[in-house]
């Protein structure tokens, strides 16, 4: 078989961060989709935070089309469960499922490698939730903070500086906006706006643009 170049497969970059506050979660990504060597900007107004039901929402960071594929299955195999359930599948059983996607997906023989990860935050009758699935299908909970993508160095840093337990969602919306706003400035990959998602005791929704620019304009 011919072997793949590396180079001149696929590649994308993005920073997307979760933050577990007291009275929720917040994620937080970029909006900019890169592709081809050297990176080039295709997209401009990428959605990178996808709601999975009412309460759970993931950023995702990857080969998009790989990405697509496999929110496409964990969608039907939610709404498969719910049917044979009569109930609603908490966080922890929607995270594993996806785990399991993610490690069919990048162990399929192909000469290109199906790369993708997420960060999963969301509620159940349990409590808050905060899981990241690796790319090669590992599942891991958090309880303060994790942050993905090429820009993630970055973010991390700011996080590791002011991340306090026991934030508000105010707080969390603020120090993700600036860590991802960080990485916007020094990863190439990483820019073009902030999306920010909160999951709270109303459920998971899309905080508009003019509170992520109010954030901004103050940290200036």
């Amino acid at each position: 078989m011919e072997q793949v170049d590396d180079k001149k497969i696929f590649k994308s970059g993005t920073t997307t961060i979760g933050l577990v506050c007291k009275d929720g979660i917040v994620l937080a990504a970029d909006k900019r989709a890169t592709g081809g060597y050297p990176p080039m900007v295709m997209d401009r107004k990428a959605e990178k935070i996808h709601l999975l039901t009412d309460n759970v929402a993931t950023t995702i960071a990857g080969n998009v089309a790989d990405i697509q594929r496999t929110l496409k299955m964990l969608r039907a195999e939610l709404k498969l469960k719910t049917l044979r359930t009569k109930r609603d599948p908490s966080v922890k059983e929607i995270s594993s499922l996806l785990a399991m996607i993610t490690y069919e997906s990048i162990r399929r023989f192909s000469p290109l490698i199906a790369i993708s990860a997420f960060v999963v935050g969301g509620k159940d009758s349990k409590g808050l939730w905060l899981y990241w699935v690796f790319p090669d299908g590992t599942l891991s909970e958090y309880t303060d903070y994790v942050a993905d993508g090429s820009g993630s160095v970055i973010a991390l840093g700011v996080l590791e500086d002011s991340y306090k337990k026991d934030m508000t969602i105010e707080e969390g919306i603020k120090l993700g906006v600036r860590a991802v706003s960080a990485a916007m400035k020094r990863d190439t990959c990483s820019g073009s706006g902030i999306d920010v998602v909160v999951i709270d005791k109303d459920g998971a929704r899309k905080v508009v643009s003019d509170e992520v620019k109010e954030v901004l304009v103050k940290k200036e």
